[in-house]
């Protein structure tokens, strides 16, 4: 069920929230639906997982720990948990720095690539259906307002 039905429905009464009240709860309920979508269209790796993963892959290098969990938007620990898990399935490295030994870079495997390539096709599919008939317009607006949003936190 979406929030649209939800609201529609007369189970919940959205006429007496305040929009920005409204809208963190729209966003909030959308993470936990999409979560649980994308985690069983996955099977091998969870969403965060994949994110993890898609995070990775934006660094013009490999980043370390403090550098990924600052574009993935989460505590140290908790990074280090769902990185734990994803170099239990060889899908991550850890690897020292070449400059700074204390410090690792992590790295992405060809396991984890040759599994990006096989979840391509199922990943252009479900972004095209949740995007459909959405203007591009409206997807620049919203990405600039919760953009706003994040910096005001």
């Amino acid at each position: 069920m979406t929030i649209d039905e939800v609201t529609k429905g007369g189970k919940v009464d959205v006429t007496e929230i305040p929009k920005e009240y409204y809208l963190l709860g729209l966003l909030s309920a959308f993470q936990n639906r999409f979560q649980a979508v994308a985690d069983s269209a996955m099977k091998e790796i969870s969403w965060k997982q994949f994110f993890a993963i898609v995070c990775i892959n934006m660094c013009k290098e490999p980043p370390t720990l403090k550098e990924l969990s600052d574009i993935f938007g989460s505590s140290h620990q908790n990074l280090k948990q769902i990185l734990i898990k994803l170099e239990k399935k060889d899908f991550i490295e850890f690897r020292p720095d070449e400059a700074d030994k204390r410090k690792q870079r992590i790295v992405l495997t060809k396991q984890c690539l040759d599994f990006c390539n096989r979840s391509d096709d199922m990943t252009r599919m479900i972004m095209g259906k949740m995007f459909g008939g959405i203007p591009k317009k409206d997807i620049e607006t919203t990405i600039k307002t919760i953009t706003r949003i994040e910096a005001n936190l």
